[in-house]
């Protein structure tokens, strides 16, 4: 190889590395969207709303949520893996998408763990078991006696097929032994609105969605679905303490970005994003709806999302729950 093309391809290189740097210290020049799969007022458009309005402080840019809903977060997911990898677009990962959705569905149009990676974990929070308050029903006891003597005929809500949600509902089910008819909707905010106008019996929803309508007595909890009681509603028993020992499901938000996003990039987020978790009115903020802020580095969000998809594979696999 001649000295003169072998210097020529070692600028070449130099200059293309030096590129990439400049790129990399640039960004953001421009606004950032963050993809919200659930419509609007669900907990994990609260969440993701709850970061990004200080989350665009580190970041030098402002964050735009876009709530693009449909099959149970799915499509959202979809969307933001095939988006480009620049850093410019961002995905409210959930344990809908990231996992009961590989658990629970044998084809998705993207790979949780491969399309879409990591940037950080937000923080967990419990579902609660609510009904209308004309339900008669004060205890999950209550509860069951009047399914069973409705003989399957009470609708429920939930989300969205294969959602925390809707999961926890059907263990609930198994566990209890009844049988109610699940009414699938677009996103806990509609199916909550659906349970306050008595249209559906009840449903298990994030507790940060809940706690409104719970406090303004359109709504009746019954169960948590913790281990232990909520803080913020320390009169509400657990499902565990109600009769069945053992019964623990909580849903978590996070945020990823599609794969192919430069880790220098996926760096300075992380980075970012434990700022944000860090201040004081942001933990305020999710304590007021019941989230545990849970701040993790890129690869413990990585081991989470593991843990929990072969912790609901197990979960669909034991109780033979299939999509409708």
């Amino acid at each position: 190889m001649k000295p003169r093309y072998v210097a020529g391809v070692v600028a070449l290189a130099v200059g293309l590395a030096a590129s990439v740097e400049a790129g990399a210290q640039a960004y953001p020049n421009r606004p950032l969207r963050l993809i919200v799969p659930f419509p609007p007022g669900g907990g994990v458009d609260i969440a993701n709303r709850i970061v990004t309005s200080r989350l665009a402080d580190f970041v030098g840019q402002q964050i735009v949520i876009e709530n693009r809903s449909g099959a149970a977060g799915n499509l959202g997911a979809e969307i933001a893996a095939k988006s480009t990898p620049d850093g410019y677009t961002l995905f409210g990962c959930n344990v809908a998408s990231h996992g009961v959705s590989p658990a629970i569905y044998r084809k998705l149009p993207f790979s949780a763990e491969k399309d879409l990676v990591p940037i950080g974990l937000y923080g967990t929070t419990p579902n609660v078991l609510v009904i209308h308050p004309a339900v008669p029903a004060k205890s999950v006891a209550e509860f069951i006696a009047h399914a069973k003597s409705t003989g399957g005929k009470l609708n429920y809500a939930s989300p969205g097929v294969g959602t925390s949600p809707h999961m926890t509902m059907e263990l609930f089910k198994l566990a209890a032994g009844i049988n109610l008819v699940h009414v699938a909707y677009k996103g806990g905010a509609p199916a909550l609105q659906d349970v306050m106008g008595g249209h559906v019996v009840g449903m298990f929803g994030n507790l940060a969605e809940q706690i409104s309508a719970i406090r303004a007595g359109r709504t009746r909890a019954l169960a948590v679905s913790s281990p232990k009681r909520n803080p913020n509603l320390p009169d509400v028993p657990t499902v565990a303490e109600s009769g069945f020992p053992g019964f623990d499901v909580s849903s978590w938000y996070g945020c990823c970005a599609p794969a192919g996003v430069p880790r220098q990039i996926l760096d300075r987020l992380n980075a970012d994003l434990l700022k944000t978790l860090d201040l004081p009115d942001i933990r305020e903020r999710f304590a007021q709806q019941s989230v545990d802020v849970k701040p993790t580095t890129r690869a413990e969000f990585a081991a989470w999302i593991r843990t929990e998809i072969e912790k609901w594979t197990k979960v669909v696999k034991g109780a033979g729950i299939t999509v409708e």
